[in-house]
Protein backbone atom coordinates (compact mmCIF):
# COMPACT_ATOMS: atom_id res chain seq x y z
CA UNK A 1 0.00 0.00 0.00
CA UNK A 2 1.27 3.12 -1.08
CA UNK A 3 1.46 6.61 1.30
CA UNK A 4 -0.42 9.55 1.54
CA UNK A 5 0.84 12.65 -0.41
CA UNK A 6 -0.15 16.32 -1.38
CA UNK A 7 0.33 17.67 -4.78
CA UNK A 8 -0.25 21.37 -5.64
CA UNK A 9 -3.17 21.16 -7.88
CA UNK A 10 -4.13 25.02 -9.73
CA UNK A 11 -7.59 25.03 -10.54
CA UNK A 12 -8.80 27.79 -13.45
CA UNK A 13 -12.01 29.08 -14.39
CA UNK A 14 -13.23 29.44 -18.08
CA UNK A 15 -16.17 29.96 -20.22
CA UNK A 16 -17.29 26.11 -20.21
CA UNK A 17 -16.46 24.97 -16.77
CA UNK A 18 -13.57 24.69 -14.93
CA UNK A 19 -9.48 22.95 -14.90
CA UNK A 20 -6.89 21.64 -12.96
CA UNK A 21 -3.47 20.72 -13.46
CA UNK A 22 -0.63 19.81 -11.39
CA UNK A 23 2.72 20.96 -11.79
CA UNK A 24 4.48 18.45 -10.55
CA UNK A 25 3.52 16.05 -12.75
CA UNK A 26 3.04 17.11 -16.77
CA UNK A 27 -0.29 16.09 -18.33
CA UNK A 28 -1.86 15.33 -15.20
CA UNK A 29 -5.14 17.27 -16.15
CA UNK A 30 -8.59 17.36 -15.55
CA UNK A 31 -11.63 19.57 -16.67
CA UNK A 32 -15.25 19.71 -15.58
CA UNK A 33 -18.07 21.29 -15.77
CA UNK A 34 -18.29 22.42 -11.64
CA UNK A 35 -15.53 23.02 -9.40
CA UNK A 36 -16.71 19.52 -7.33
CA UNK A 37 -16.35 17.59 -10.37
CA UNK A 38 -12.80 19.16 -11.35
CA UNK A 39 -11.64 18.08 -7.30
CA UNK A 40 -13.01 14.57 -7.87
CA UNK A 41 -11.15 14.10 -11.68
CA UNK A 42 -8.01 15.72 -10.77
CA UNK A 43 -7.37 13.69 -7.71
CA UNK A 44 -8.20 10.77 -10.15
CA UNK A 45 -5.91 11.97 -12.62
CA UNK A 46 -3.34 11.99 -10.02
CA UNK A 47 -3.45 8.83 -8.69
CA UNK A 48 -4.02 6.64 -12.33
CA UNK A 49 -0.71 9.39 -13.68
CA UNK A 50 1.32 7.88 -10.66
CA UNK A 51 0.24 4.42 -11.15
CA UNK A 52 1.69 4.79 -14.97
CA UNK A 53 4.65 6.14 -13.67
CA UNK A 54 4.88 2.88 -11.54
CA UNK A 55 4.30 0.80 -14.15
CA UNK A 56 6.51 1.64 -16.16
CA UNK A 57 9.80 1.86 -13.63
CA UNK A 58 9.87 5.87 -13.97
CA UNK A 59 10.53 8.05 -10.89
CA UNK A 60 7.72 9.24 -9.18
CA UNK A 61 8.22 13.09 -8.54
CA UNK A 62 7.87 13.87 -4.88
CA UNK A 63 5.23 16.85 -4.59
CA UNK A 64 6.78 20.77 -4.08
CA UNK A 65 6.07 22.75 -1.52
CA UNK A 66 3.32 25.13 -2.52
CA UNK A 67 6.10 28.49 -1.78
CA UNK A 68 7.85 27.06 -4.70
CA UNK A 69 5.30 26.69 -6.93
CA UNK A 70 3.41 29.64 -6.25
CA UNK A 71 6.96 31.82 -7.46
CA UNK A 72 6.33 29.75 -10.45
CA UNK A 73 2.71 30.22 -11.52
CA UNK A 74 1.45 33.31 -13.30
CA UNK A 75 -1.54 34.96 -11.85
CA UNK A 76 -4.18 35.42 -14.25
CA UNK A 77 -8.08 35.80 -13.97
CA UNK A 78 -8.73 32.35 -14.98
CA UNK A 79 -6.45 31.02 -12.37
CA UNK A 80 -8.64 30.60 -9.08
CA UNK A 81 -6.19 29.06 -6.73
CA UNK A 82 -3.58 26.77 -5.79
CA UNK A 83 -4.59 23.78 -3.46
CA UNK A 84 -3.00 20.80 -2.34
CA UNK A 85 -4.32 17.42 -3.25
CA UNK A 86 -3.60 14.12 -1.27
CA UNK A 87 -3.03 11.34 -3.31
CA UNK A 88 -1.63 7.48 -2.80
CA UNK A 89 2.25 6.98 -4.04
Amino acid sequence: MGKLMQYVVIFEKSENGYSAYVPDLPVCVAVGDTLEEVCTLIAEAIEFHIEGLREEGAVIPPPSPLSDIQEDWRVSPQHLFPALIAAKV
